[in-house]
């Protein structure tokens, strides 16, 4: 049992093993893929060290992005969920060298809230 266990939510969790392919090269020796969520096309990865952004990019989706934050960079992070008038929720990562947050677009029924309890349970243990 990780320390994931339990988090998922609604809507856009993805199965952990439905991204073993895209994954593929990125993983180290050891690493398992804890809890995912979808982001409009794009993945948010948690493993039991890390997050990982994938950026797919382009029509064809054959351009991807991987950008990995250690949770030990993450200085905080900030989840905004959608309202009435705004469709979207926003997430913010702060990482620690950077004046900028990491910003992504959740979109509505998005599991802000499994996104929140994720990056907590790593940022903060």
């Amino acid at each position: 049992m990780g320390i994931f266990d339990g988090l998922m939510g609604h809507g856009s969790v993805v199965n952990p093993a439905d991204l073993a392919k895209r994954l593929d090269g990125v993983l180290i020796e050891g690493e398992t893929v804890q809890l995912a969520f979808k982001v409009i096309r794009d993945f948010m990865v948690f493993t039991q060290s890390r997050v990982i952004l994938v950026d797919i990019q382009g029509i064809t989706g054959s351009k991807v992005d991987y950008q990995s934050i250690p949770y030990r960079a993450i200085t905080r992070f900030s989840v905004e969920t959608a309202g009435t008038f705004d469709l979207d929720s926003e997430l913010k990562i702060w990482v620690s060298g950077n004046a900028h947050p990491i910003q992504k677009t959740l979109k509505k029924g998005s599991d802000v809230r499994g996104i929140q309890r994720a990056l907590a349970t790593g940022a903060l243990r």
